[in-house]
């Protein structure tokens, strides 16, 4: 099946797509930080670029999109008429990709959480589910670096 849209329209539409600031992204955030939760968003400086890290609770939490991830749910697991085999490739190095990150995060200390978008609409079960991570004690060590005198 060909493309419903003329190249133009399609690079347009593609180009919306956003990485960060998505709705689920921030449905999670607004629901961390009213429980009491603070973070910053996107460290570059860890593995994969988590879209939410707490730092002091050693966590960091990825927002996954069920269609870019490959998530086993009806959104996710559906696959597109039009170049299915380069969204198949796609979302396979995607997962690949978030495995990679996911282990060498944890290698580093660090508890890795993945909220997936279809998981946002039950406010309840998030809810829960983020005030049990900020109830948790780190895994590891969070003592800061002491800089040397100037």
């Amino acid at each position: 099946m060909t493309d419903v849209y003329p190249p133009w329209k399609r690079s347009a539409v593609m180009r919306r797509v956003k990485d960060r600031g998505t709705a689920p992204e921030l449905a999670l955030r607004r629901l961390i930080w009213s429980l009491g939760g603070r973070y910053r968003l996107n460290r570059r400086d860890l593995p994969g670029k988590p879209d939410i890290v707490l730092a002091g609770r050693g966590l960091a939490i990825r927002v996954h999109g069920c269609f870019w991830h490959g998530h086993d749910c009806a959104r996710g697991a559906r696959v597109p008429k039009a170049n299915c085999d380069y969204w198949v490739g796609k979302v396979a190095a995607n997962r690949s990709r978030d495995k990679a990150s996911r282990s060498t995060l944890e290698a580093m200390g660090w508890r890795v959480e993945t909220v997936w978008e279809c998981e946002i609409k039950d406010r309840a079960a998030l809810s829960e589910r983020v005030t049990t991570w900020l109830a948790a004690r780190p895994l590891r060590s969070m003592v800061r670096p002491i800089r040397p005198p100037r």
